[in-house]
């Protein structure tokens, strides 16, 4: 049964004359694959908690272009962009959070220059914030004592040097926090950026999913932690490649912070 939860729309919100102190910037892994949308779902439930004022664009979000982007074809990202931007700048938004690193690296980093400035936040940072402000309580729940590994995504680490925000926010769940060998701004790549997400690997003697799920699997976590549906959706299948999803679970920290509060 699905649970009823109010999402408004910026268009909403523009009829009432209203202005959300936050556009959630949902992205297409958030929208459309069905285990990111429960990421979605826990972040807006986070949100609903803290009593955000928030809403989406819903259908009038479109992709932001960072895998054609990646993948090479320019022409395609400026035109999706282009019409981001427009919409954008239509609502006069000023204060973006979106779950996803591609996305929020390419309308943090790459927008501006086609005429979309904003403030942008990883939900991770959003979510320290609200902690940070008292809006948001964060505590040891189920997790508390769990060995955690965290992956840095690429789009959030190396390329806009947060490492501490996701950090900070599994240190208040109380768990046991430990590093794989390669962290941070030594970090791998999970194997799906650059549009590697939605082609199938090279040929070579390890895809890059195992090899990072096996750096992950030399902490001995109870749970792989993640900031990003690409990734999430690597280590999981890195995890079901080594049989260990039995024991072995792989979970947004947004997702970790509502299930240790129970919503």
């Amino acid at each position: 049964m699905a649970e009823a939860i109010k999402v408004p729309t910026m268009a909403e919100y523009m009829a009432e004359g209203k202005k959300p102190e936050v556009l959630f910037w949902v992205g297409c892994m958030g929208s459309f694959d069905d285990r990111a949308k429960k990421v979605t779902k826990a972040f807006v439930k986070l949100l609903s908690k803290a009593k955000v004022d928030f809403a989406v664009l819903g259908t009038e979000e479109s992709c932001t272009g960072d895998p054609a982007k990646r993948s090479g074809n320019e022409f395609l990202f400026q035109m999706q962009a282009a019409t981001n931007i427009e919409v954008l700048n239509g609502y006069e938004i000023e204060k973006i959070v979106t779950a996803c690193p591609h996305c929020f690296n390419t309308i943090k980093n790459e927008y501006p220059e086609l005429g979309g400035s904003y403030e942008v936040m990883h939900h991770t940072q959003f979510l320290k914030s609200l902690m940070e402000e008292g809006r948001l309580k964060v505590q040891g729940g189920k997790f508390k004592g769990k060995r955690i590994t965290f992956h840095d995504p690429c789009y959030l680490g190396r390329a806009n040097n947060e490492y501490e925000a996701p950090r900070d926010l599994l240190r208040k769940l109380e768990v046991e926090l430990v590093e794989m060998k390669r962290c941070k701004s030594k970090g791998m790549c999970c194997g799906a950026g650059g549009g590697q997400m939605f082609k199938e690997p090279e040929k070579g003697n390890k895809d890059v999913n195992i090899a990072r799920t096996e750096q992950a699997m030399e902490t001995k976590p109870d749970v792989v932690a993640a900031g990003c549906p690409f990734c999430n959706t690597m280590m999981t299948d890195g995890v079901k490649g080594k049989n260990q999803e039995d024991n072995i679970q792989v979970k947004d920290v947004a997702e970790m912070i509502a299930e240790a509060e129970d919503l």
